[in-house]
């Protein structure tokens, strides 16, 4: 079939709903207004039968902006054949004196923006990345509800001056311990026996999405790619599932300062004039992958070393990745020391170290792809 031009169709989405606007690729093309359609497959493939009926010599571009709704509208309208743009809603042009917001106006506005070419797509992962990264979230989570668990019953204890005589915390030995407390009040005995109940649940829950996860993650297509960051220092399981999870595949990025950029760990920066002034780190994008990086920098402060557990990870690995990470190792140790030598803060250097980092990562991703490990047009599934 022969396409003289582009239709863009802009859809403004919500749970029930979505408001629909279009226009043509022309210059001074008059963007109309479709009206509201429900937010159900059945709806949104009746809407893409009426627009190829109506135009049926224009292929249709739709647009959306990314919410919490999700990327199911995309996955739809891409498999009935059609172009589809998920775009950052922090990323949408916005006038500073528009004080009027209707959905109306926010679908006539993303058809303009889009037909100007003023916005830019996101990433949308595959289903399955989806759900490994639903899965990490889910484990931290629980980690997070864990610790606040952990916080209120010791706070119930320190109330009552109740001093722990067990050194090895949340062990077996200190559980048994905390059950056989009695406190003053029965109303208070309540409490700490549902404190301890949560506490016990919840590192259950913990065990059990840990052991989910590393069962689920050996059959993920970036298993390989997630296997073999894991040689360099400061970042184990935890760290590499949520890092890939997040970013998806790296080789997207075709230089490593484009993936620091995006991940917000480049300095902001003002610049007029002669004057040259950089500020904090700019923080955009993924703010979780970011989180990760930084936590798992905090270890090239000490000496460059080869530690028993990372050489146990490095077992299974080819000689280039190894030598990728050993060469990581003594470029970041080092240049934390020169920037402490130098007077900087201690976070500076942390998030100097971390925007290094995803530097030597993208490079082991790339050679993991260059090494037929994995295709370069998608990642092959490796059995556990």
């Amino acid at each position: 079939m022969n396409y003289s031009s582009i239709l863009f169709i802009a859809l403004d989405t919500h749970k029930t709903f979505s408001e629909v606007a279009y226009c043509e690729d022309r210059q001074r093309a008059e963007i109309k207004h479709f009206g509201r359609v429900n937010s159900t497959k059945a709806a949104l493939s009746k809407l893409a039968r009426q627009f190829t009926s109506k135009y049926p010599n224009h292929t249709l571009h739709f647009v959306y902006e990314a919410g919490p709704c999700g990327y199911w509208i995309y996955r739809l309208l891409t498999s009935l054949g059609h172009c589809c743009y998920v775009v950052a809603p922090s990323l949408i042009p916005k006038k500073p004196g528009d004080r009027v917001k209707t959905d109306r106006r926010d679908a006539i506005k993303l058809a303009s923006c889009i037909r100007n070419g003023d916005l830019t797509p996101i990433y949308v992962p595959e289903p399955e990345d989806e759900a490994i990264r639903d899965l990490s979230r889910a484990r931290e989570a629980c980690m997070k509800d864990l610790k606040a668990a952990k916080y209120q019953l010791k706070a119930l204890l320190l109330r009552n001056h109740i001093q722990c005589t067990v050194k090895d915390n949340w062990s077996p030995k200190h559980l048994r311990w905390l059950t056989e407390l009695v406190l003053p009040h029965p109303a208070q005995q309540i409490v700490l026996q549902e404190y301890i109940q949560t506490v016990s649940e919840r590192m259950r829950r913990l065990e059990r999405l840990d052991n989910e996860l590393l069962h689920h993650v050996k059959r993920w297509r970036y298993y390989p790619v997630v296997k073999a960051i894991q040689a360099m220092r400061g970042v184990r399981l935890l760290v590499a599932v949520g890092v890939i999870a997040e970013l998806g595949d790296l080789t997207r990025f075709d230089h490593p300062r484009k993936l620091m950029s995006y991940l917000g760990l480049v300095p902001s920066e003002h610049t007029s004039s002669d004057k040259r002034k950089l500020g904090a780190i700019t923080k955009s994008g993924n703010h979780r992958a970011r989180r990760l990086l930084v936590e798992g920098a905090h270890s090239y402060r000490y000496a460059a070393n080869i530690s028993t557990e990372m050489q146990k990870r490095q077992e299974s690995l080819g000689q280039e990745i190894i030598d990728i990470a050993w060469q990581a190792q003594l470029r970041l140790c080092r240049r934390y020391q020169r920037l402490m030598k130098r007077g900087k803060h201690y976070n500076v250097a942390i998030a100097a170290i971390a925007r290094e980092m995803i530097a030597y990562i993208w490079a082991i991703a790339r050679e993991v792809v260059l090494s037929h490990v994995v295709p370069a047009n998608r990642l092959a599934r490796v059995p556990a």
